[in-house]
């Protein structure tokens, strides 16, 4: 068969163009080494707060036995809902993810800071039950339940409570019945911005369907003349005939706190502590070194000798009063005075080392979640379920293979029509330093692969190998607010190259080796645009190798 001149020069710009629309690296290895910012020395039988440092938000635990397991909100990241167990309340590790099946959850075109809010994880005859909302996902989902009989999975795939609107939905469970409280609008028209009331429905554990319609049982807040804002992350507890409901209120910034209620029928009526709230940092004074701040959000467990203890979140904030590593869950003891809890007084700082709760004494976490640590990943065995992406990947970008991790090319960072090639784990401390070799040749200008320090999709920095103008070159690009800038360029002749990111709070440096020699590619870089104060939104910092294609045209 012959092809005419104009067909065949047609095809071969087919197949450069096929060519140039994915391109593949391999990384060598994963580093990563950090240091707390804050003192923390504990004593014999002392732990250090927080007790999983980083991005892991909005926690809910339960105790099975002599077993304790802890879920996170996890947002639009998949694997999402890391699934956390301990058998001391102050060593945990990572034993899944409860969402890590493409066909649970469909988060296409979702932006970093939507997806999972607030989960719960609870335990009823032998089954495990999360619920959670799924803000702005794809299809109706809204507000869903998934179970297992292990909590390392498999989880089910979410069923739809149907007619639960809103946010911050938990399950209690009380004498054969299950109720469900959760945060939405007031009946009516809300009287202020960050009016919200509180509802208690019926939940037949038959069907996850709900049972009547949801009823009030908080409007506002504790003082509702006051117009308290953001009534939210909704509780409840059953202690000594009385049902006790604890919720977040003042929003999710500096005046966040903690506040309780109680009541002899769990329909209601809800009345407010005498000392509210029962957990804040709000009241002190902002100049105060190595401050903890934001902190609320919290969910009570007794231990199997009868304590009680508190989770909760809170953010530790370098100065400026900014934070990239995210919101951290932290532990405190819970003290009951004349039938009331409380987590921590008015006026008292949460405490960095405090003693263990009176639970057998549990080995170290290898690695571990909580003070200074550091590890590496050979890529030599399957990936741990720390390793998180962006998005629903609907085909495979990468696989480990001979000691390296191979990713290729997605959609590029900031596209949310797709899933970009980038996995990576949690920045857990300000102070920070993060290296992976990579081995790969540019074909074509634009191409890139390297290191991500990843806030969201309009905010992070990029480290790695490029083409620039026909030349193999190192790069450090920033991306602040959607707008790409080219901070520092050199040339490089290796494929194999070591990239190393060091943050420093709002700082950080940026580094390579490359035929031997270690060069300094750009220091003392301004990273305040990757804090949540500036880039917006409930994540922390992911960092990660990750692979661009060249856009084709």
């Amino acid at each position: 068969m012959k092809y005419s001149i104009t067909l065949l020069t047609a095809l071969c710009s087919l197949s450069v163009a096929a060519q140039a629309a994915t391109t593949s690296a391999r990384f060598e290895h994963y580093s990563y080494a950090g240091k707390a910012l804050e003192p923390a020395s504990p004593k014999p039988g002392e732990f250090v707060n927080p007790i999983l440092a980083g991005y892991f938000p909005d926690p809910s635990v339960t105790r099975v036995g002599d077993d304790y397991y802890l879920v996170n909100s996890s947002f639009t990241n998949f694997p999402g809902l890391p699934l956390m167990h301990s058998r001391d309340l102050v060593t945990w590790t990572q034993i899944g993810n409860a969402l890590d099946r493409p066909e649970q959850v469909d988060f296409s075109g979702r932006r970093g800071s939507q997806g999972i809010y607030a989960p719960d994880i609870s335990h009823h005859d032998g089954v495990y039950y999360i619920i959670t909302t799924c803000a702005a996902c794809v299809g109706e989902v809204n507000n869903f339940i998934i179970t297992a009989t292990n909590p390392a999975g498999p989880w089910s795939k979410p069923v739809t409570v149907k007619g639960l609107n809103g946010i911050d939905p938990s399950i209690f469970w009380d004498e054969g019945k299950a109720w469900i409280v959760h945060n939405d609008a007031p009946q009516g028209t809300p009287r202020y911005d960050g009016h919200r009331a509180i509802y208690l429905t019926e939940l037949d554990p038959a069907t996850l369907q709900l049972k009547g319609k949801p009823q009030v049982i908080v409007d506002g807040g504790v003082k509702p003349a006051a117009n308290p804002i953001w009534i939210e992350g909704p509780h409840l507890l059953k202690k000594d005939g009385y049902y006790y409901l604890i919720c977040a209120e003042g929003g999710t910034g500096d005046n966040h706190s903690e506040v309780v209620f109680r009541s002899r029928d769990i329909r209601g009526p809800y009345l407010p502590g005498p000392v509210n709230p029962i957990l804040t940092q709000r009241d002190l004074d902002p100049k105060r070194p190595n401050p903890v701040t934001t902190a609320g959000h919290a969910k009570f467990v007794q231990t199997q000798n009868g304590d009680w203890w508190a989770v909760f979140l809170a953010t530790r904030p370098y100065p400026g009063n900014m934070y990239n590593i995210g919101r951290d869950t932290f532990l405190l003891p819970v003290q009951w005075r004349d039938g009331w809890p409380m987590i921590l007084e008015q006026g008292k700082t949460v405490p960095y080392t405090l003693p263990k709760p009176k639970l057998p004494a549990q080995a170290a976490a290898t690695p571990p979640m909580n003070g200074n640590f550091s590890y590496v990943d050979e890529f030599d065995r399957p990936l741990s379920p720390a390793w998180i992406g962006v998005r629903t990947p609907r085909t495979p970008f990468y696989k480990v293979e001979q000691g390296a991790l191979v990713l290729t090319s997605g959609q590029p960072l900031g596209d949310l029509a797709g899933v970009p090639a980038f996995i990576g784990r949690r920045q857990q401390h300000h102070d920070a330093i993060v290296s992976t070799v990579v081995n790969y040749a540019p074909r074509h200008d634009g191409e890139r692969a390297g290191l991500v320090a990843m806030q969201n999709d309009a905010a992070y920095v990029f480290l790695g190998v490029s083409q620039l103008q026909g030349k193999p070159s190192v790069v450090l690009y920033k991306t602040e607010a959607g707008k790409e800038t080219l901070l520092a360029s050199a040339p490089v002749s290796d494929a194999r190259v070591e990239l190393i990111m060091e943050m420093h709070g709002g700082r950080s440096a940026y580094s390579y080796r490359s035929g031997g020699q270690l060069r300094s590619l750009q220091s003392d870089v301004d990273v305040t645009f990757l804090s949540t104060q500036k880039a917006k939104g409930f994540v922390g910092v992911v960092i990660g190798p990750y692979v661009q294609a060249a856009a084709t045209p």
